[in-house]
């Protein structure tokens, strides 16, 4: 996300008014409003990845993901978010998609942001912190985009969220909708760029 509002202060309602006839999103947050920046080819990659597996996986499973393109309303006079992914199982979400109000959803169970450096900071720490407010969210999960590693925060019955690392070799378990797959699936067709430390050599890693 660019760090700098892109319009003078916005209620919600002229937000998602004005924001429908834009060429590239903005999220809402307390009413200011910031242009989100865009991915690398990894970040992409792995985001699409992650999605073509959830669309096999839940069809016919009464929820829907939506990448990218659909907010997150965390509070109708407050914030608005755009996550790479989101999953609602939510009848509340799904009966609004189905009389056509496909602006945002309010009752996800699973939002997953892929990181990059301009915006890692603010996913693991403000935006995670604005998640953390919608009750029915059970898992958030940050996935590196320039080495492998998951991160999956998932709340427990007291309410509290229990970081649940995966490295390469895992599988990634996804609870709230009852879901797994390997970590290297994740990153099929994923290169990084790494410098070896001892002889300063270059080398290409092709994860398939």
């Amino acid at each position: 996300m660019i760090a700098q509002p892109q319009q003078s202060h916005m209620t919600p309602q002229e937000y998602l008014e004005w924001e429908s006839h834009q060429q590239i999103r903005h999220e809402y947050i307390d009413g200011e409003v910031f242009a989100m920046a865009g991915g690398t080819r990894s970040h992409n990659r792995i985001a699409l990845n992650l999605a073509t597996s959830l669309d096999s996986y839940l069809q016919n499973k009464g929820c829907e993901f939506y990448a990218s393109d659909v907010k997150v309303q965390l509070s109708k006079a407050s914030a608005y978010h755009y996550p790479d992914l989101v999953v609602t199982c939510d009848p509340r979400d799904i009966e609004a998609e189905d009389r056509g109000n496909n602006l945002f959803v309010q009752y996800p169970c699973l939002i997953v942001e892929v990181l990059s450096p301009s915006t890692e900071a603010y996913d693991r720490g403000g935006k995670f912190m604005q998640y953390r407010k919608l009750e029915t969210l059970q898992e958030y999960v940050l996935i590196q985009s320039e080495q492998i590693g998951v991160e999956c925060f998932r709340k427990n019955s007291q309410g509290l969220w229990v970081l649940y690392p995966y490295e390469k070799g895992e599988t990634l378990t996804l609870e709230s909708i009852g879901f797994s797959l390997p970590v290297e699936a994740l990153y099929r067709q994923v290169r990084f760029d790494l410098t070896e430390s001892t002889n300063q050599s270059s080398e290409r890693i092709n994860v398939t």
